[in-house]
């Protein structure tokens, strides 16, 4: 797929990160009329489009996606993931300007917690990647570990890895529960199935101060908090072209 195409499916998900409100939108302190405040390098783009081409390839033979469209794919499964990754990690990377920085004055607290560069994240039910290798293409410098039980699936991953590569990234063929506790600065979650019987081990993961960054459907918001009461859950945020789709984050101690 074409980079500039790529690059004009990802605009909404790169924009101004929104509060729960949609209104809430605003354009960054300095900004110039018009300017959008994060564009992907010509490298990250071309990341993209091979993983791409590696996952409809691969898809013909295992199930990886449901998603047949290439252009669904980077909104669905880019697009979310980026999103993701603007609100865990807003600094902008080398790869972009000094203009797309975001203020944390200027960002909900949950973007404002930012972990250091060499943050330790885990992609838990990891899949086809995502959100995880998308969140290593944005901020290069975080330790990322892959966890899929899946065989076929983790032989993909490591495919992806190896054509795209990327450095510091672990590949666990496991199941969460297995995992040394207390072992990351972030875990990620999306369209995992059994969603409330793997959030305790998802939270276990957890070091002191950790996030727990959760790709969800609006309808999950409540028991998912219910399930995880000792979390510290910060307002949900609706992710672009999605009426239920939504960015939930909690943290393992409660916001200062």
């Amino acid at each position: 797929m074409h980079p500039a195409r790529i690059a004009e499916l990802l605009q909404p998900f790169l924009s101004n990160p929104c509060h729960s409100d949609a209104n809430a939108c605003h354009s960054e302190p300095g900004q110039k009329p018009g300017e959008e405040p994060a564009v992907l390098s010509s490298s990250q783009l071309d990341s993209i489009s091979t993983y791409i081409d590696l996952l409809i390839h691969w898809n013909a033979r295992i199930n990886l996606t449901a998603i047949r469209n290439e252009e669904e794919i980077v909104t669905r499964h880019f697009g979310e993931s980026l999103f993701a990754a603007r609100h865990l990690f807003p600094s902008p990377s080398p790869a972009y300007s000094a203009s797309s920085a975001v203020k944390a004055s200027d960002v909900d607290v949950a973007e404002a917690r930012s972990p250091k560069a060499e943050a330790r994240l885990a992609d838990l039910g990891s899949g086809p990647g995502f959100p995880g290798i998308p969140i290593k293409l944005w901020a290069p410098k975080i330790s990322l570990t892959l966890i899929e039980s899946n065989q076929k699936k983790s032989t993909f991953l490591r495919e992806v890895v190896r054509a795209l590569t990327l450095t510091d990234i672990n590949i666990q063929t496991a199941r969460a529960e297995t995992l040394p506790p207390s072992a990351f600065d972030v875990v990620t979650l999306r369209a995992v199935e059994r969603l409330p019987r793997i959030l305790p081990a998802a939270a276990t993961l957890l070091a002191p101060q950790g996030r727990l960054a959760l790709l969800i459907a609006s309808p999950q918001l409540e028991s998912t908090r219910s399930s995880l009461p000792n979390l510290t859950w910060h307002s949900p945020i609706p992710i672009p072209q999605s009426q239920s789709r939504i960015l939930l984050i909690g943290s393992k101690e409660p916001i200062i």
